[in-house]
């Protein structure tokens, strides 16, 4: 089980690796400081925000869309990483 979650962290720390700096930054360090406390719908959640385009992924860290409570906890959860 170690394993695969290992293999699934490796995974997602590629995604992280976007075109814009301040995205690298936020999600690799989000991902190394509080990715596994996370609960899995979370951790669900966390996986789709990475399938977005960074201008899109970037102006919902800033707050400039209204998600629901859960998606909202995640960013806001990810807003502390920010080095605005």
């Amino acid at each position: 089980m170690t394993e695969f979650l290992s293999t699934e962290t490796a995974k997602l720390r590629w995604r992280c690796r976007r075109g814009m700096r301040e995205l690298d930054v936020l999600l690799i360090t989000f991902l190394t400081q509080s990715y596994e406390s996370l609960p899995v719908e979370q951790k669900n959640l966390f996986s789709e925000l990475l399938e977005l385009p960074d201008p899109e992924l970037h102006a919902h860290l800033l707050g400039k869309y209204k998600c629901d409570p859960i998606m909202e906890k995640l960013l806001q959860r990810m807003r502390v990483f920010s080095s605005d």
